[in-house]
C-alpha cells in the first residue's frame, strides 16, 4: 500500500482542495508538459508536494473486489459534471484511444457519486480502503503536517489513540512542540480554591440569556473540529411516466429558468437519456451566501437507504406504480414523509388519485404550448404567454423550501431521517 505522501487518492483530494494543477504527462519529469490522457504515462501533482506518479498506479478505491487505477479515478473527476451516458461514452472513447496500453474502469452510478463526493471533501466512502496507518490516526496527522497544521502533543512511540506504532516523522514533529496546559492545569494552584461564588454570580446572567448560552455551548463544542463535514445535496425525484409533462430533458430549464418547453422540442436540453442532473437554487432562508445544488433523478434503483433522508420532493402524475421501488410504496405513507408535486395542463382536471392522496400533494398547472409556435423537430419561436411559468415555478419552489426548513435543512446540516 502507498505511503501517505505518495497515496494517489490523498494527493488528488488535497490538490482539488487547494485548487492546484493536476497534469497528465508523458514522462516522470516534473517539468514535463501536459499531454492528452490517452498519451499520458504519469500524473503530476503540484500540491501539497510536487510529485509524479505512474498513471496506472493502483489506488485504494475497490470496485468488484479489485483496486481501480489512477487513470480511471482522474477521468471520473475530470468528467464529474457529465451525465452517466456521456461519461460512459467518454470512457469508451478513451479505451479505444488507449488500445493495448490499458483500459479505464467505468464506475457505476453509486460508486461514481461516492468517489466525487469524497474527492470534494465529503465523508469516507465504503469503497475506499483505509491506509494501514489510519487505524491509529497517524495518517490524518501526517496530512495535517504536510498542510502546515498543528498536530496534538505527544512524544511517545505509540499512536495517540494508544494503539499501533507512531510514524517516526510525526514523533520528530511532536517532540518539537511546546506542551501547554488545559483549563484544569491552569486553574490548579498550590491550594484548593473554591469558585462556587463565581458560579452563583454567573447564574443570573445565564438565566436571562438562555438562547445566547445555548449558542455559546454549541460553538464551544464545535471548536475541536478543524473542518466541518460537507452537507449532502438534496434530491428531487421525477416521474418516469411517459405522460409526465416534466422529464429529464426539460426539467432543468423549467426549474432554473422558469420556462416550460415540451420534452421532445429542440429548445429542451440534450440530456433526455441522462440518469442524473444537477440544478442550482439560492434558498435565502437556508444559505443566502451561495446556491444550493439539487440532484434530480427518475429512478431509485441505485438508492442507498440513507439517501431517502435527502429527498425533498417527489413529482408524480398520479400513477401509483411509480412508487413500487420506493422506501414507502404506499402513496399515503410516502407523502407523510415527502411532499408530492403534480404538474398538469391549465384547464385539465386533476386526477382523482392525486386529490385522494391529500393536501401533502400540491397541484400546479401550466399553460398549454401553442401549436403555432411549436413544431416537433424545429426550434420554438418566441411564445409571449410563457411568462406565467415563472409564477408556477416559484410556487413549486416555495413548497419545496418550506418542507426543507421544517425538516431541519441548514447551511451546513441535513436531516438524518424524515
Amino acid at each position: 500500500m502507498a505511503s501517505v505522501e505518495r497515496d494517489p487518492l490523498l494527493l488528488l483530494r488535497q490538490s482539488i482542495a487547494s485548487d492546484s494543477a493536476i497534469l497528465p504527462t508523458a514522462s516522470d519529469d516534473l517539468a514535463a508538459p501536459e499531454v492528452p490522457l490517452s498519451q499520458a504515462t504519469h500524473l503530476t501533482f503540484t500540491s501539497p508536494i510536487r510529485i509524479s506518479l505512474p498513471i496506472n498506479t493502483e489506488t485504494r478505491f475497490i470496485s468488484n473486489d479489485a483496486p481501480v487505477d489512477l487513470r480511471s479515478i482522474y477521468l471520473t473527476w475530470a468528467k464529474r459534471n457529465l451525465a452517466i451516458p456521456e461519461y460512459n461514452a467518454a470512457a469508451s472513447q478513451l479505451n479505444d484511444e488507449l488500445g493495448d496500453k490499458g483500459q479505464v474502469h467505468k464506475f457505476a452510478f453509486v460508486e461514481r457519486l461516492d468517489l466525487i463526493t469524497w474527492l470534494e471533501g465529503g465523508p469516507g466512502s465504503e469503497y475506499i480502503k483505509p491506509l494501514a496507518s489510519d487505524t491509529d490516526g497517524s495518517a490524518a496527522a501526517a496530512v495535517q503536517a504536510t498542510q502546515g497544521a498543528v498536530a496534538p502533543t505527544s512524544g511517545a512511540k505509540l499512536g495517540r489513540s494508544g494503539k499501533g506504532t507512531l510514524d517516526p516523522r510525526l514523533a520528530v514533529i511532536y517532540n518539537g512542540e511546546r506542551k501547554m496546559g488545559d483549563r484544569n492545569t491552569v486553574l490548579r494552584g498550590i491550594k484548593p480554591t473554591d469558585f462556587s461564588h463565581v458560579r452563583k454570580f454567573a447564574a443570573q446572567f445565564m438565566s436571562k440569556k438562555p438562547q445566547q448560552a445555548e449558542a455559546t455551548k454549541t460553538t464551544s463544542s464545535a471548536l475541536p473540529t478543524h473542518q466541518k463535514p460537507r452537507r449532502p445535496d438534496p434530491i428531487i425525484l421525477l416521474s418516469p411516466s411517459a405522460s409526465s409533462l416534466l422529464k429529464m430533458s426539460n426539467i432543468k430549464k423549467f426549474l432554473e429558468d422558469g420556462v416550460y418547453v415540451k420534452p421532445d422540442s429542440v429548445s429542451a436540453s440534450s440530456t433526455s437519456h441522462a440518469s442524473m442532473l444537477h440544478i442550482n437554487r439560492v434558498i435565502k432562508e437556508i444559505d443566502p451566501s451561495k446556491p444550493m445544488r439539487f440532484v434530480l433523478v427518475e429512478g431509485t434503483e441505485q438508492f442507498k437507504p440513507e439517501y431517502w433522508s435527502r429527498v425533498v420532493a417527489v413529482f408524480t402524475t398520479g400513477q401509483s406504480w411509480q412508487f413500487k421501488n420506493y422506501q414507502w410504496s404506499n402513496p399515503t405513507e410516502l407523502f407523510r414523509h415527502i411532499p408530492g408535486i403534480y404538474v398538469g395542463w391549465k384547464g385539465d382536471t386533476v386526477p382523482d388519485a392525486v386529490r385522494n392522496w391529500g393536501h401533502r400533494v400540491s397541484s400546479f398547472a401550466v399553460d398549454p404550448v401553442k401549436q403555432s409556435v411549436y413544431r416537433k423537430g424545429e426550434a420554438m419561436a418566441v411564445d409571449n404567454s410563457r411568462w406565467r411559468d415563472r409564477e408556477v415555478v416559484e410556487r413549486i419552489w416555495n413548497t419545496i423550501e418550506g418542507n426543507m426548513r421544517s425538516k431541519g435543512w441548514r447551511r451546513d446540516h441535513a436531516p438524518t431521517s424524515i
